[in-house]
């Protein structure tokens, strides 16, 4: 028995008819083909699933579909403007901070998460914020860097 789910989904209101079962993560990827979020470990354990949901990181494995329904959810598609890209996507770029890449989009939205709430967090803040993320290629110090970066920038604006 499929159930309607009204929500924000990257600015637009949509609508899905979605079997109870179905995960928030599945949805995004197979209904809206949203591909940025990837499915790891699926038990909230790696982070590559991460989507922000009512602007708090959130693992999208976790969550059920029918739960979003009047949620603002912000994947990692919804950062961009067309080809121009946030400048937090552009930051992960310019320091190389990304190698096979299947973690990076889930990094970038816990750091946008933290983003919002601080624009200038502290090297500890960036580090907690990701800490929920697992990455196997980069040592997470390119990370760190380019979110730094960001935090530098605005502590001079």
């Amino acid at each position: 028995m499929r159930r309607d789910v009204c929500f924000i989904l990257n600015g637009e209101p949509v609508k899905a008819s979605i079997e109870p079962h179905v995960t928030l993560l599945h949805m995004l990827r197979e209904v809206f083909d949203l591909t940025g979020a990837k499915e790891g470990c699926g038990g909230g354990e790696c982070g590559a699933c991460t989507v922000l949901v009512n602007n708090k990181p959130m693992n999208a494995c976790l969550i059920l579909a029918v739960e979003a329904d009047g949620l603002d959810i912000l994947t990692v598609e919804g950062l961009s403007n067309g080809l121009e890209l946030d400048e937090l996507q552009q930051t992960f770029i310019d320091h190389a901070a990304l190698q096979c890449g299947y973690c990076t989009p889930g990094m970038i939205m816990s750091a946008k998460a933290l983003l919002m709430k601080n624009p200038t967090p502290t090297e500890d803040q960036v580090v907690k914020a990701i800490s929920g993320n697992l990455c196997r290629c980069t040592g997470y110090k390119k990370i760190v860097e380019a979110v730094m970066d960001i935090s530098n920038r605005n502590l001079g604006s």
